[in-house]
């Protein structure tokens, strides 16, 4: 479990394409300190499993199944990339539950420079639409922020100067993937109230939960 909270712009040291899979080499002082084999990091938003760790760079696998959900695969030697370690119980939780696993990828369609901040606007597949929410919480890249407008085909977010300098969404331009983790809660909830109703008999989609109290009475 993560919090979207990056601790560090790594680099991608090297990719070594193993078919229906590629090795990652990746460079990451902060992250491997305390890393071993079995451990976890976020890679950009996706949890991988270190297999070695030395001179301060870790190895990973990453399958098929990652390379065809996320942006893993557009990576190459020299790629910038976000990471972050497993939080620690019992630590605070500065962002949101993150579990590393991506929903989908979207693209940057454009960023509009503010005095302080920038505001980026991101595509949005539509089959995440309904996860997300103004003022709720998505993990783009691994970086967890809090959406400022939703809408059925696109999202918007405002990046403080910190996560511009600190992450790589200060470099990617328009056009660029993006990695995207929409809040786990939101799916659960989904689907128990999805189950709820199944189990009442009711045929056809819940829209909201206004149409479920209706059928409680």
């Amino acid at each position: 479990m993560f919090t979207g909270i990056v601790e560090e712009l790594g680099e991608v040291v090297a990719v070594e394409n193993l078919g229906d899979a590629s090795r990652f080499r990746l460079r990451g002082p902060v992250v491997t300190e305390d890393a071993k084999h079995g451990d976890s990091i976020a890679v950009n938003g996706v949890c991988l499993t270190v297999v070695d760790t030395a001179d301060g760079a870790f190895t990973a696998d990453v399958m098929a199944e990652t390379l065809k959900r996320s942006s893993l695969g557009a990576l190459a030697a020299g790629s910038r990339v976000n990471l972050e370690r497993p939080m620690a119980l019992g630590g605070r939780l500065g962002g949101h539950l993150v579990q590393g696993h991506v929903d989908g990828t979207g693209t940057i369609l454009e960023r509009t420079p503010g005095e302080h901040w920038e505001i980026v606007k991101i595509a949005l597949p539509a089959a995440l639409s309904r996860y997300v929410v103004e003022k709720g919480s998505i993990t783009v890249d691994g970086v967890s922020l809090t959406v400022v407008d939703a809408a059925d085909d696109y999202f918007t977010i405002s990046l403080i100067p910190t996560t511009l300098a600190l992450t790589t969404l200060g470099i990617k331009k328009a056009g660029d993937p993006v990695n995207l983790e929409v809040d786990v809660l939101a799916k659960y909830v989904e689907r128990l109230l999805g189950r709820g109703a199944a189990d009442t008999g009711v045929i056809g989609d819940i829209k909201d939960l206004a149409e479920i109290k209706e059928m409680d009475r």
